[in-house]
């Protein structure tokens, strides 16, 4: 398990991720309808779905394996990796989840959506963790250390199909989701269905993402090579389904019509998963001097600035405009 690691700049990042989930507990307290159903869906995404594989890996990683990862220490961790990594992983996917709930757009294509959300945060966060590696008295720790595969193609060190991982991740996770809330909602929101399907969509995301249709996204196994430049096709094959689907969710699928109102103090916990997030791993690495990576993050936070103020000016146009007609 490891001593503690007393990094001043990664206990600033852990606090200021607990202080925006904690805030997010409050914000789902509030403004879900059944607030307990989501925050066991939190619990169950941070502890059966995503502590459960990212601990497989760095497991792998601490043995030696290649292709694997490592985290530095935490004060809260769970077992190998800190408690934060899976918590903001969260807040990313029920923030983008919250988001597309206003608009009129069909349940399909969320999962695809949601995973294009998750891939950009991506490009914002793992560039600066890979780059944060300090001297310490346990010797020199990195935030985040990948060992990819000799000849594997990476960005910054870090493995092309990582980044591809993240539409999957998060949309096995959105799928189950939906399903369950479609179930949930069938029986009549019985309490023992709505408490037991966010533990079985953890199940089966994590089935999911072992399965061999996981290396098929990544690099088109078996039928290529992990080292191939098949992960780089699968990035970008995969981003352009995306945003494809994206386009025509909102094009031809959606009818301008909002089902809810979006605003910056009420929503502040979601605009700051958004915007916020981004914006300190920005700041972090400009302070840290890694110019190498600081335009691949700011093009990120570029991208997400612009989804999110996109919806919100369309949001609150539709809903001035519905209440003109009205007066």
């Amino acid at each position: 398990m490891g001593n503690i690691t007393i990094v001043p700049v990664w206990i600033i990042q852990d606090i200021l991720v607990l202080i925006i989930a904690t805030l997010m507990v409050f914000y789902i307290i509030k403004n879900e309808e059944r607030p307990k159903i989501v925050l066991m869906q939190f619990i169950c995404f941070v502890f059966f779905y995503a502590a459960v594989f990212e601990n497989v890996a760095v497991s792998m990683g601490l043995m030696g394996n290649e292709g694997f990862y490592a985290y530095g220490r935490s004060i809260l961790m769970i077992c190998n990796i800190p408690l934060t990594v899976p918590i903001i992983e969260f807040l990313i996917v029920y923030s983008t989840l919250r988001v597309l709930k206003t608009i009129n757009i069909p349940s399909w294509t969320k999962p695809f959506i949601t995973g294009l959300s998750a891939m950009i945060f991506d490009f914002s966060l793992d560039p600066v963790a890979v780059k944060q590696i300090f001297q310490t008295s346990e010797g020199i720790i990195g935030r985040w250390s990948y060992y990819p595969i000799p000849g594997e193609p990476v960005i910054y060190g870090e493995p092309v199909m990582n980044f591809t991982g993240w539409i999957y991740i998060a949309g096995y996770w959105t799928a189950f989701i939906l399903i369950g809330e479609w179930w949930h909602k069938k029986k009549g929101y019985s309490n023992l269905i709505g408490y037991l399907y966010p533990f079985l969509a953890s199940i089966l995301s994590v089935v999911c993402l072992v399965s061999p249709i996981s290396n098929f996204f990544n690099y088109m196994g078996p039928f290529f090579a992990r080292t191939s430049n098949m992960q780089w096709v699968m990035l970008i094959a995969l981003t352009v389904i995306t945003v494809g689907i994206l386009v025509l969710a909102f094009v031809k699928f959606w009818d301008r019509r909002f089902v809810s109102t979006l605003n910056y103090r009420k929503d502040f916990p979601i605009m700051f998963t958004f915007l916020g997030i981004p914006l300190v791993n920005t700041i972090f690495c400009i302070i840290g001097g890694y110019t190498q990576v600081l335009w691949l993050v700011v093009l990120a936070q570029v991208l997400l600035l612009f989804g999110w103020f996109g919806i919100y000016i369309l949001n609150k146009k539709y809903f001035l405009r519905k209440d003109t007609i009205k007066a």
